[in-house]
C-alpha cells in the first residue's frame, strides 16, 4: 500500500526536521538517563519512575518513526511555485466574512503543519478545501458544523 504524500512548506519541513533532531539527540539521551537512574532504585517490577520513563521512551520512538515517515513522503512546496492568482498550498489568503464583514487571513498548508490558532489551515479542512483553486473576488459557501459560512476571497499572496 502506498504511503500518503505529506505536503509541506519550507517552514514546515524545517520544523519537522528540528523536532526529529531534538528527539534523537536530546530526548533519547534524557530518557536513557532516567531509565538508568530508575534501574538504580532496584526492583523494576514496582518502580513507577522506570515505568514512566519506559512509557515516554515508547512515545518518543513512535514519534521518531512518524516524523521519519512524514519526511520520507514529503513534497515540498516552494514559494516560487505559489501562484498569486489562484489559492493553493503555500498561499496566504485574505477572506471577507460576508455575514459580518470581518477580514481574516489564513496560510494554506498541508495537514502536517496546520495550526488553526496561528491561522494556518490545512488544504483538507473545510475552508481550505472550499477555497483551493479559487481566484480573487470569488465567493464561496462553506458547510461547517455550526452551519454555512460565506467568504469572499479578497487577496492571495505568497
Amino acid at each position: 500500500m502506498a504511503e500518503k504524500e505529506v505536503i509541506l512548506t519550507q517552514e514546515g519541513l524545517r520544523k519537522l526536521e528540528d523536532e526529529l533532531d531534538t528527539l534523537k539527540s536530546v530526548k533519547r539521551r534524557e530518557i536513557a538517563e532516567r531509565i538508568k537512574v530508575a534501574i538504580g532504585y532496584g526492583d523494576i517490577s514496582e518502580n513507577s519512575e522506570y515505568e514512566d520513563a519506559k512509557n515516554e521512551q515508547a512515545f518518543v520512538e513512535g514519534r521518531v518513526i512518524t516524523l521519519e515517515k512524514m519526511l520520507r513522503n514529503a513534497r515540498i512546496i516552494n514559494s516560487d511555485e505559489v501562484d498569486t492568482n489562484t489559492v493553493s498550498v503555500g498561499s496566504i489568503v485574505t477572506l471577507k466574512d460576508m455575514e459580518f464583514g470581518e477580514l481574516v487571513e489564513y496560510s494554506i498548508v498541508g495537514t502536517a503543519e496546520s495550526d488553526p490558532l496561528h491561522n494556518k489551515i490545512s488544504n483538507e479542512s473545510p475552508v481550505g478545501r472550499a477555497i483551493l483553486g479559487k481566484k480573487k473576488g470569488v465567493s464561496v459557501d462553506i458547510n461547517v458544523p455550526a452551519g454555512t459560512i460565506s467568504y469572499q476571497i479578497i487577496d492571495i499572496k505568497k
